[in-house]
């Protein structure tokens, strides 16, 4: 079959420094019609600029110097840009990675859809509103004649990546770029999404280059597989062969960094050092630095691609033919080999220990947290939004908690209604005991070192303008700790120095400013501020959610490490399923800001009794061959918490709704003595499920 778009030996340079920056280098690919080819990498191998070369979208700063991008025969480099802007949006569409971004704030959603009708189609009045609500109810955007009206800050985050979608798709194009099109999404929007993109596909026998990080999402989409590092691309098989023998010594990397419940006794391998500088001549395999297999002959020589099975090529001397070494197949059983030996030499987790405390260290009961709405030109107070209305939980020390479901349910509102960040409308924070509402500031001040909150964007939440040893003294002295703290006594557990190194920094690295660092990094930074107040609990807010999954495995490392040696509590907030299976102790499962289900790991991940739940992990990808899933489809969006349905909150969008979910709040259902649901389709303890018929 002839390609539709073949890249061939691509390269370009990024003018940003002293010397260029080899961005890509090299990169050669091939995609047919009809076929999903996923691109996969950490973050600066490369990946968006590839696709912003074949876009030609490249900044002012991005040179392409040298290479091919042909699409059906049509080189694209030599075209003017006159005729390129008759290419985007008309024979390649593209999908940004945050739609927010990507969206104007100040035009409606229908107007940004018409935009590029206008200039592809050339459609006018009455026929261009048909195809702009054909297009919103294409990509399953609900009442589409009124939601066309809006814009994109009345949107979802799924409905905005849909507004994305058909934008793209206007001008049917040939291929489709989808650039970490789910990066930001909850995994039941992630999966209304995919679905939607592969019926489409198949729809249009459209072709896909599908750039992401996520192994999950490439095992549930892709045809063929291409991995990227360092401006080259350094492996690519079919999906099937990749994922049941990887062969790059990074590919094996990624997989055994991704945290599962198989390792939840061990650590997860990571993988050391970081993306070499691209602006550097390499004269040898630029994974050599970070890989524990390398020899001599990589740091020496460009490895040369390899055919190691029909279809499956890897760029390493492993499998080189002129090897003097030892074959493939005994350094890569080595490789398993250090690779399990590595896992055994990490800490062990402690989610076998019991709390040895008799009171839980957090209690919260009846927890509500509800912001007025003003209308009017005297601002009356109109209603209510109901962000967080009736949570109790508890932790005890040493333990984790995770804190689930999609965005907009109330989890983040619950973490800062606990540390006493936004007003609490009423219920009970008991930390130690002692109940946080009772306590004026001054007194709450003094307590606020007992728990500390880590931010979902560390790069946001560290100052710009500070050096890292004035972030982490800031904290310190702001809670009235000894200053003296920050001596150069290495002595001292709460020294910068010491806590850098804690957290996997060197201590030169106090002197440096955030920018500085990568995002990774960062994140260690934001755990070294919230430990220099020796604190006993931590609400860790998506502290994973946009890393890499080899600097997602640090960062878990690093917080069961120290959750071992401070006996420290976790609550996670998170969407990522697979890090609530590998570090937490329970559970409790969100919607429109109450918990629905909760008990320990195991008992709500394998045997979920919330139609919620069940439809939330359905829609979990998983990257283990052979495994099969049947995703329940939620209909809808979740209602506003400014207008809650009666009844129980979710039978909107229930597949097993009952006329009495539509009138009664359910009341608790136990299944053990930590597992318990709130749902009508169960009467008590020893009952199954009523019979819905």
């Amino acid at each position: 079959m002839t390609a539709l778009l073949e890249v061939t030996d691509l390269r370009v340079l990024l003018h940003t420094g002293r010397q260029p920056v080899r961005a890509v280098d090299g990169l050669s690919l091939a995609i047919h019609p009809g076929e999903t080819f996923a691109l996969l990498g950490e973050s600066g191998s490369g990946k968006s600029i590839t696709a912003l070369s074949i876009m030609r979208l490249l900044p002012d700063a991005g040179e392409i110097v040298h290479g091919s991008v042909r699409l059906n025969g049509d080189e694209l480099l030599t075209l003017p840009e006159s005729a390129m802007r008759k290419v985007r949006g008309n024979r390649i569409g593209m999908i940004f990675q945050e739609p927010m971004l990507s969206l104007n704030p100040v035009m409606t959603t229908g107007a940004q859809i018409g935009e590029v009708l206008l200039q592809h189609s050339g459609l006018r009045g009455a026929a261009l509103q048909i195809r702009i609500l054909e297009l919103m109810r294409q990509v399953g955007i609900p009442d589409p004649a009124r939601r066309m009206a809006e814009y994109p800050f009345q949107f979802s985050g799924g409905m905005k990546q849909r507004v994305m979608i058909a934008m793209a798709l206007a001008g049917k194009p040939e291929l489709l770029i989808a650039d970490e099109p789910t990066t930001a999404l909850d995994v039941t929007i992630q999966a209304q999404v995919l679905d939607l993109m592969r019926g489409l596909q198949q729809q249009e026998n459209m072709a896909v280059l599908l750039i992401t990080h996520d192994l999950g999402v490439v095992a549930e989409m892709a045809h063929r597989v291409a991995v990227m590092y360092a401006g080259q691309i350094i492996e690519t098989a079919d999906r099937e062969r990749f994922f049941q023998s990887p062969a790059h010594p990074y590919s094996h990397k990624l997989f055994a960094a991704l945290p599962t419940r198989k390792k939840r006794d061990q650590g997860l391998i990571v993988i050391p050092g970081n993306v070499p500088a691209l602006s550097k001549v390499f004269t040898g395999c630029r994974f050599a630095d970070r890989c524990d297999r390398a020899w001599e002959k990589c740091h020496q020589i460009i490895p040369p691609w390899v055919e190691t099975a029909p279809q499956h090529h890897v760029r390493c001397h492993l499998y080189s033919d002129d090897s003097t070494e030892r074959s493939p197949q005994s350094r890569l059983q080595s490789l398993s080999r250090t690779a399990r030996s590595a896992l055994d030499d990490l800490p062990l987790s402690s989610h076998t220990s019991d709390s040895t405390q008799s009171k839980p260290l957090l209690r919260v009961d009846d927890l509500k947290i509800h912001f007025p709405v003003h209308k009017g030109l005297f601002k009356r107070v109109a209603g209510h939004v109901k962000a967080v209305d009736g949570v109790s939980l508890q932790i005890d020390g040493g333990r984790t908690l995770a804190l689930v479901g999609e965005s907009g349910c109330g989890k983040t509102t619950v973490g800062k209604g606990i540390m006493q960040l936004i007003p609490v409308t009423s219920g009970s924070v008991r930390l130690q005991d002692k109940e946080l509402r009772d306590l004026d500031r001054k007194q709450l001040l003094q307590k606020r070192s007992a728990f500390q909150i880590i931010f979902q964007d560390p790069y946001s939440s560290l100052n710009p303008r500070m050096r890292i040893v004035e972030i982490i003294e800031e904290g310190i002295r702001a809670l009235g700790r000894n200053s003296d703290k920050i001596a150069a006594s290495e002595k001292n557990q709460h020294d910068v120095d010491t806590l850098l190194m804690q957290v996997g920094l060197p201590a030169e690295a106090k002197w440096r400013y955030p920018h500085e660092f990568s995002g990774g990094q960062r994140q260690r930074i934001a755990i070294a501020r919230a430990l220099a107040v020796d604190p006993q609990l931590l609400i860790c807010d998506e502290p994973t959610s946009a890393l890499d999954v080899s600097v997602q495995a640090q960062i878990l490392n690093l917080l069961k490490t120290l959750q071992q040696e401070h006996k420290l509590a976790y609550l996670l907030i998170t969407h990522n399923i697979a890090v609530v299976d590998y570090l937490a102790d329970e559970v409790a499962v969100m919607y429109l800001g109450r918990i629905v289900e909760s008990g320990r790991t195991e008992e709500v991940l394998d045997n979920p009794k919330h139609p919620y739940t069940q439809a939330l992990l359905s829609a979990v990808p998983t990257y283990e061959p052979g495994s099969q899933r049947e995703i329940i489809r939620l209909q809808g969006e979740p209602p506003s918490p400014a207008n809650v349905p009666p009844g129980c909150h979710f039978h909107p969008r229930c597949p097993h709704v009952m006329p009495i979910c539509r009138e009664v709040y359910p009341a608790v259902s136990r299944f053990s003595a930590s597992h318990t649901t709130y749902c009508h389709l169960y009467h008590s303890v020893s009952q199954e499920p009523q019979d819905l018929q």
